[in-house]
């Protein structure tokens, strides 16, 4: 999906193309940015509702380094999990996936 849109791009223009995808895709997953980091080559955010099972919101860490992006969330025992995701689709089928379990529940 979001392939095409580096096609002809420089990479850096891809990167910036890349984590503009990762920044949208989530917003739309209901992440807001936190505004607690200075500058740098990360971008955190914040889920914008808590974890009803927890009460504990996931966090998200944007990497311009890598151009990765990392979800972290506590699990039911309170520890703490994280995943790492390289592309846009795979982060956006994961949400999707994700609220789906917590609406079945």
């Amino acid at each position: 999906m979001y392939d095409s849109e580096y096609a002809n791009k420089t990479p850096k223009e891809g990167n910036m193309v890349k984590l503009q995808a990762f920044r949208v895709a989530a917003r739309e997953a209901g992440f807001v940015e936190v505004r607690e980091a200075g500058g740098g080559s990360t971008l955190w955010l914040k889920k914008g509702t808590p974890d009803t099972a927890q009460g504990t919101f996931q966090r998200m860490c944007i990497d311009s380094l890598t151009k990765s992006v990392t979800v972290y969330w506590m699990t039911a025992f309170g520890k703490l999990d994280s995943k790492t995701f390289r592309g846009v689709p795979a982060l956006q089928e994961w949400f999707k996936l994700s609220q789906e379990v917590i609406v079945k529940r």
